[in-house]
């Protein structure tokens, strides 16, 4: 029996405040079914003036200009126009998310990707939807991709292959709003599998570097594993609900709540799911056992780790958890293993940061510490302040990156901190931006970190919960030595009398214009986008 909910059935409206599911995401007054049919003028036109809100469709063309686009142009006028093109395709992209980002807030859109007048299997039935956590993803991918592209056209302008960078850099431009949107699990795998080929692209640019291509080699492996886990878990959601589809999911997860598997042991089938599930967000997530891939992708250029950290590749398990909230609900066991393996993660990612000496290590070290605060705020089931320190650390995290990749240009590819010092004076700007997303990360005041940052520890502490309490305290613990390690890495950058040679100073020079656009823009995001979502 074909137990999908019929969007057109006044009743589904009841179905979702019955399973704990937010009713304004769910009822068909909300949303409308549309088909991709006729050009793409057409759609422009119906979803544009508001005659029937197919937003999505918008970002299925745009998007698809990205990376396929770029790639012609590319071939037929290389290293000419290509990286405006992408800038604009990408700009464009962002600004209309934000433009069209009220609509979806308050009325969940649906795009039926198979039209009308095909007969499918019920359970491959994709489409895109845009619920309250799919629209804040798309705003933070396309303005934290639109703006590490405008950066990369001065940071890559002397490299001879800019064509194929900015081409690999759109691949995950395209593929995560594929991931975010998809109202199903095929859909959401594909755009999985779409950023982690992606990172493996980006990370071995430089592909004639031994440690570029070491760096590669180990992310490949470590993604699959986290793959694997999450093909068994949909494999066995699809096993025990015969659906792929999300709605379908969590409208019928009570009812299987006490279904076991027997192999030598007893499993109960919930339960296994999600711990498959987690599985996957931690190979993606760069989540302790396989948080070393994350310090190995500061091999590519200075851009790739920005996009990746900030907005796209490790940000992706944290979305995913947050998608199947309503089913992880259930077991309470695997609620206190993202938690505990949350919490550990934070505290040993920010332990190891205080022994780099990389400056790029460093940031990458604290966002698998941040990401690990992500993480046990959904264990602890505060999914919506999770995605908001998403959002929150995407801006901050992305500042960082991109002034690092400016000193790191400015020093002839130099990332040792122990031989710079001293920059303040020749990086007054840098120096400013640097400063602005330290705060923002170690939860400083009134700063965008702060206001999520903040929140994680104090729902942990009120939890009372053995897992929560342990959270809480790791969780703090990790806060001392992210402060520790970024006024570290402030002071031995730019502080510290200077240990470079007189000649790379005398060829230092502050980020030009199109590279300090981007970190304004940031810089604003990382003061005041925390207050702004908060009120």
């Amino acid at each position: 029996m074909n137990c999908r909910v019929d969007r057109s059935d006044p009743d589904a409206a009841v179905a979702p405040r019955r399973y704990g599911l937010d009713p304004l995401l769910f009822t068909p007054e909300h949303h409308s079914m549309s088909g991709i049919r006729g050009d793409i003028l057409d759609v422009w036109e119906r979803s544009w003036l508001g005659k029937a809100k197919t937003a999505p469709c918008i970002w299925v063309a745009r998007g698809r200009l990205c990376p396929d686009g770029g790639a012609l142009w590319g071939r037929a006028q290389p290293g000419q126009h290509t990286p405006h093109f992408k800038r604009t395709s990408v700009s464009t992209e962002s600004l209309s998310r934000w433009v069209m980002s009220v609509e979806p807030v308050n009325h969940a859109s649906w795009l039926d990707a198979w039209g009308r007048g095909l007969v499918v299997p019920p359970f491959l039935d994709p489409a895109f939807s845009s619920l309250r956590p799919t629209v804040v993803m798309l705003i933070v991918v396309t303005s934290i991709s639109s703006l590490v592209h405008l950066y990369s056209i001065s940071y890559m302008s002397e490299d001879p292959h800019s064509p194929r960078f900015m081409c690999y850099l759109s691949i995950p431009t395209f593929f995560m709003p594929m991931l975010v949107t998809g109202d199903n699990s095929l859909l959401l795998f594909l755009g999985w599998e779409g950023v982690g080929l992606a990172s493996y692209l980006l990370i071995n640019f430089w592909f004639t570097r031994l440690q570029a291509d070491k760096a590669a080699t180990k992310a490949m492996p470590v993604n699959r594993v986290g793959d694997f886990g999450l093909a068994l878990g949909i494999s066995g959601r699809f096993t025990l609900f015969q659906t792929v589809d999300f709605e379908t999911i969590f409208a019928r997860a009570f009812a299987p709540i006490n279904s076991w598997i027997s192999r030598n042991m007893r499993l109960n089938a919930i339960t296994l799911i999600c711990i498959l599930l987690f599985i996957g967000a931690v190979g993606k997530s760069a989540q302790i056992g396989s948080h070393t891939r994350s310090p190995d992708a500061m091999e590519g250029p200075t851009p790739v780790s920005a996009s990746i950290h900030a907005a796209t590749t490790v940000t992706a398990g944290v979305f995913m958890i947050a998608r199947c909230s309503p089913l992880f609900e259930y077991p309470p066991t695997a609620l206190i293993v993202i938690t505990s393996a949350g919490a550990m993660t934070s505290f040993l990612a920010a332990t190891t940061g205080i022994l780099q000496n990389d400056l790029k290590r460093v940031i990458a070290y604290s966002t698998c510490s941040q990401i690990g605060y992500m993480i046990f705020a959904c264990g602890i089931s505060n999914y919506s302040v999770s995605v908001f320190h998403l959002m929150n650390h995407a801006f901050f995290k992305a500042l960082l990156f991109l002034s690092a990749g400016s000193v790191i240009h400015a020093m002839s590819d130099e990332q040792d901190m122990r031989k710079m010092g001293g920059l303040a004076s020749s990086f007054p700007f840098t120096y400013a931006m640097m400063l602005i997303g330290s705060f923002s990360l170690i939860g400083f005041p009134f700063p965008t970190g702060f206001y999520s940052k903040d929140v994680i520890l104090e729902l942990a502490y009120t939890k009372y919960t053995i897992s929560g309490n342990f959270a809480f305290w790791l969780g703090s613990l990790s806060v001392l030595f992210t402060s520790y390690y970024s006024f570290r890495l402030l002071f031995l950058t730019f502080l510290v009398p200077t240990n470079s040679f007189g000649r790379d100073r005398l060829r230092c020079h502050d980020a030009p214009i199109p590279m300090a656009i981007p970190s304004i823009l940031l810089a604003l995001g990382s003061l005041f986008v925390g207050y702004l979502a908060k009120v």
